[in-house]
């Protein structure tokens, strides 16, 4: 099961009822941000979880509401007496850019692990996820993510039987792991079925719709993208300033068909994003507002 929580859903600049854009996700003891924004730390204390088991950020582009909130959290998680490695993923220069952040935090108990981004898709494998980077269309170098949760095949105890796989390592085997034992090798798929469909959730902000969103979306659990005016008037502010609408968004998840479409990323003006979603839902049903602190529990589908 995979745990997500939309911490902050405003763009540019906080407000006393919205705070600045992150992402939240829990899955089997480990816990990553996708940005940073003001009012992160806030935030997760009032959903209620904990800052101890972050281990990744992954950084869409270094705009300040997506980034302004890491030197803080730094700071905490030293305080906490953290010294396990936190791994930061992002475009090209978020080593020079967390380090100039850093001049209010040059002390950490803890060591930090860059990862930048090359070229226009990379993915990286952290902690049970796997997370595809994908470039979108921002003013800035700015890349959408992809978590993905893959799941084995079912065990099959007829099989390993058959084959007489020692009991003691099924369940070493069930998790992949490859055992050899006085020269015999034993290898999951001598005792797994096909893979079985696992869990995917979709974040993107800031950027034009494009083809590779609607692309890294198709089929996922939970696709929170952005929406950033939901006024018809303001089509061509989100064209100038590359940013999307909501009836845009709402077309790429007709696209892609996501399980659900949250919106997130509003702009200062839009007061009421429930105002607007009646139009959204006209393109795409399973279409949300998102808001402070929404949350959903993906789980592996039954078999």
């Amino acid at each position: 099961m995979l745990d997500v929580c939309l911490l902050g859903c405003g763009g540019m600049m906080p407000l006393p009822y919205r705070h600045l854009t992150s992402l939240m996700t829990r899955y089997n003891g480990s816990n990553l941000l996708i940005d940073c924004g003001e009012g992160t730390q806030v935030a997760i204390k009032k959903k209620g979880w904990s800052f101890k088991p972050i281990d990744t950020v992954c950084f869409t582009h270094y705009h300040g509401d997506h980034i302004s909130g890491l030197p803080g959290l730094l700071l905490t998680m030293g305080n906490a007496e953290r010294t396990e490695p936190l791994t930061l993923i992002g475009p090209k220069g978020l080593e020079r850019v967390v380090n100039a952040l850093r001049v209010i935090a040059p002390e950490l108990p803890f060591p930090i692990i860059f990862k930048e981004i090359q070229g226009a898709e990379q993915s990286f494998t952290e902690n049970g996820y796997k997370i595809t980077a994908f470039r979108v269309n921002h003013n800035v170098p700015c890349y959408g993510y992809t978590l993905e949760i893959d799941r084995a095949g079912r065990f099959d105890v007829e099989r390993a039987r058959e084959a007489d796989i020692p009991m003691k390592f099924w369940s070493r085997l069930q998790k992949g792991e490859v055992i050899e034992e006085e020269g015999r090798v034993y290898r999951p798929e001598d005792v797994l079925g096909p893979a079985r469909k696992g869990i995917k959730l979709t974040y993107c902000t800031d950027t034009r719709p494009n083809d590779s969103i609607a692309e890294h979306a198709a089929g996922a659990d939970l696709f929170i993208c952005e929406g950033m005016y939901g006024e018809a008037d303001k089509a061509q502010k989100a064209v100038e300033y590359k940013h999307m609408t909501f009836e845009e968004a709402a077309k790429l998840a007709k696209r892609a068909r996501p399980a659900q479409l949250w919106l997130t990323h509003y702009s200062p003006s839009l007061v009421k994003a429930e105002d607007y979603i009646d139009g959204v839902r006209e393109i795409f049903p399973e279409a949300w507002p998102g808001k402070d602190g929404k949350s959903a529990e993906l789980d592996f589908p039954e078999d």
